[in-house]
């Protein structure tokens, strides 16, 4: 039997509409006509496929949401699957993955017997560290993308789930809550901001002295003004050291290393963040 078409559950041509119009205003300084815009694509779609939220806080009309909408995440990234790599490794120039191996190199080589790749998009983090990980499970909210990582055939198990309620929720066929001797995640934090769940959630899912590894973006204190995180001029999450520093040791984490990084470039500018190694108490 054929697949019914999921169908959406809003006006997707008056979405359309009313966000470019956001878009166009934006782009001309008309920040009370683009925040209007985006209020009513709010008003169509509550569930945000397009970032309207994240634009919002980004032009400092609202504050920043705990973590980006979901569908807004996933939408993203389905419809930039089969690019997604290309435009991540070549125009942007990252390399994240690389550098977390050599940093575990540095810090806590393993080998590991289990490991978990969060948001794993097409599978470099995966692809960095297989020499080092006996069986590696990868989690990505895109469908389209866990296809393309399933292609690469470094992982023991594939899975669509978002990255929180993964670590939260949970169990395998025989209704086991998995546990980690690694669990990576490049290029997670970005998409959310408040953080203390997913760091709690690790610190649960990882054998004692496990070890956590993960990146994030930053900006300058002048730019933070003291707070924890926010949604940048890019429309990405920064996060203060300060903050991932109190957070990882409220969950009962040691930190290995936080190195500075670029994470990688944006018109040809670097983007600065942080690298970051705990180990589980």
């Amino acid at each position: 039997m054929a697949e019914e078409e999921e169908t959406a559950s809003f006006d997707e041509e008056a979405l359309a509409e009313v966000y470019n119009r956001g878009l166009d205003l934006e782009k001309a300084g008309d920040l009370d006509g683009a925040e209007a815009a985006y209020r009513e694509a709010l008003t169509i779609d509550p569930e945000d496929h397009c970032g309207a939220s994240v634009r919002l806080a980004a032009m400092g009309r609202d504050a920043a949401p705990d973590a980006m909408p979901e569908a807004y995440v996933s939408t993203l990234f389905d419809q930039h699957a089969d690019v997604f790599e290309a435009i991540l490794v070549d125009q942007l120039g990252y390399c994240v993955p690389l550098l977390l191996r050599e940093q575990l190199r540095s810090h806590a080589p393993g080998p590991y017997k289990a490991a978990l790749d969060l948001g794993c998009g097409t599978g470099l983090t995966g692809e960095a560290l297989g020499d080092i990980c006996e069986g590696m499970t990868g989690v990505d909210l895109s469908e389209k993308i866990v296809e393309i990582a399933f292609d690469r055939e470094v992982y023991t198990d594939l899975y669509v789930g978002e990255a929180v309620a993964f670590l939260e929720e949970f169990e395998d066929d025989d209704g086991q809550r998995p546990v980690y001797d690694l669990i990576a995640a490049t290029d997670v934090f970005p998409y959310l901001g408040k953080v203390e769940r997913i760091v709690a959630a690790a610190a649960d899912r990882l054998t004692p002295g496990g070890v956590f590894g993960f990146s994030t973006e930053t900006l300058p204190d002048e730019a933070l003004g003291g707070k924890d995180y926010l949604v940048g001029p890019k429309r990405r999450y920064a996060h203060s050291e300060s903050y991932l520093r109190r957070v990882l040791e409220a969950s009962g984490f040691s930190i290995l290393a936080m190195d500075p990084i670029t994470v990688r470039l944006e018109e040809g500018e670097p983007v600065p963040g942080h690298l970051v190694l705990a180990r589980r108490g």
